[in-house]
């Protein structure tokens, strides 16, 4: 028998070392995936011994280099499976498992077994990180493990509802039809992530290009004027609002460095504020009352969690553990304090709605459409319907954001180099007549 030492994952992600004795390496890879543990390095303890203290000398005798010693207490050959340390490593793109899921329910779905199709699919893989997480999901179901417990080694790239769906998938017998929810789930999360990220692209673009232009006129352009108007008009008292630009101008100049470090500090003070349980809360609330963007945010949620409870419901997996995946996945916790009110009112017998019509998130059709679902025994049904609409809505609001947007932003910048384009322009004509006077 011989001493392994090995570091592997729980089910949760966290990392454990240990020991085992095994016959052989994949013994040992046996013995600790027994104990519900995925080892992701192993290697076996060679351990200083007398007999291993006397082969130098034979080997010396041979005419052969000396073998090394040993170092005392044993020394540990480890073959590591991990590129990077687990901290160093982001998420996947959304496109990269959206497309393994959409392809793995294809094949699975045309008769290929599940081991043969993640081959497959891990041969064609061109992430890194995603193929070597097929490779090690790949072992441990060659091992006897289940598709659902492999995926919990990788909480990184499989969140807990994906790992839920494939377990209710796998129980109930119809893993492709499960897959293939998860992938058009997907698809439509990001695709409504990617309408909002689009229609903000243009306002930030107007907003980063009004502050750059404004910035370059007070800095760059304004002091030369003022050196203009201190030699024609000869002291002379310059217009209100030229006055108010060039004390801007000067302000800016002589405190550009407060400027920058107190934009610095507010982005900490964000930070700070938002890690903690009342900071974040207030964060999320306000996220969901601005004007303009908190009619977009509330309804991309009511559409994120209806489709995510619908599809899960949909999947076989319990209502309660349905509802305590969509508290944890909202990223919102305005919306998740109402889930968990709803998860709790479940747990004690009752309905969705009562606890539902007590958060102003859910509008009352959403409310009144839930109440149908559950007194038609459709629930997961009407869900998905919810979120359909509410796709529709999520459109409606970005174009109406675009549409309030943009013209405000433009006015903005307008206005403001406007005034300093007038500002510049009044003693100028001051000068012209000056200029006139003295000609004729």
């Amino acid at each position: 028998m011989a001493t392994f030492q090995y570091i592997a994952k729980d089910a949760s992600g966290n990392e454990t070392r240990g020991q085992i004795e095994a016959g052989d390496r994949n013994s040992a890879i046996a013995a600790v995936r027994a104990q519900g543990l995925f080892p992701t390095a192993l290697g076996e303890v060679k351990r200083a011994a007398s007999t291993t203290a006397a082969a130098p000398k034979k080997a010396s005798r041979r005419g052969g280099p000396p073998a090394p010693a040993a170092k005392k207490g044993g020394a540990l050959n480890m073959e590591l499976n991990i590129k990077l340390p687990s901290w160093m490593r982001g998420k996947i793109k959304t496109k990269v498992l959206t497309q393994f899921t959409r392809q793995l329910a294809t094949l699975v779905n045309a008769g290929l077994p599940l081991m043969r199709g993640i081959e497959v699919l891990k041969r064609q893989m061109k992430d890194a990180q995603m193929k070597e997480a097929l490779d090690g999901i790949g072992e441990n179901i060659a091992a006897g493990g289940t598709f659902s417990e492999s995926l919990t080694a990788y909480p990184k790239i499989f969140d807990n509802l994906y790992v839920n769906m494939v377990k209710a998938g796998e129980a109930g017998g119809v893993l492709e039809v499960v897959l293939g929810r998860l992938a058009e789930f997907a698809e439509k999360s990001e695709k409504i992530k990617n309408k909002v990220k689009g229609a903000m692209i243009y306002p930030i673009v107007v907003l980063v290009a009004a502050i750059g232009i404004t910035a370059f006129l007070l800095v760059a352009v304004i002091p030369k004027f003022k050196q203009v108007f201190a030699d024609m008009l000869g002291g002379a008292e310059l217009p209100a609002i030229t006055q108010f630009v060039i004390d801007a101008s000067e302000w800016v100049q002589h405190n550009y460095i407060t400027i920058a470090v107190g934009v610095v500090v507010l982005v900490v003070l964000k930070k700070i504020i938002g890690k903690t349980e009342k900071g974040a809360t207030m964060f999320d609330w306000l996220s969901l009352r601005m004007p303009v963007t908190g009619t977009l945010v509330q309804r991309t949620a009511v559409s994120r969690v209806t489709r995510t409870l619908g599809t899960l419901l949909s999947s076989g997996v319990p209502i309660l553990q349905s509802l305590m995946i969509v508290r944890d996945t909202t990223g919102n916790r305005i919306v998740s304090n109402a889930l968990q009110s709803v998860h709790d009112a479940v747990k004690e017998g009752e309905g969705m709605t009562a606890p539902l019509a007590q958060c102003w998130v859910f509008p009352p059709m959403v409310v009144s459409m839930v109440e149908v679902g559950e007194e038609t025994g459709a629930l997961a049904e009407m869900l998905t319907r919810i979120a359909n609409t509410y796709d529709d809505e999520v459109d409606n609001a970005v174009a109406g954001m675009t549409a309030a947007i943009e013209p405000a932003l433009i006015i903005v910048l307008a206005v403001v180099v406007g005034t300093i384009v007038v500002a510049m322009f009044l003693p100028m004509i001051k000068i012209i007549q000056s200029v006139s006077g003295g000609g004729a």
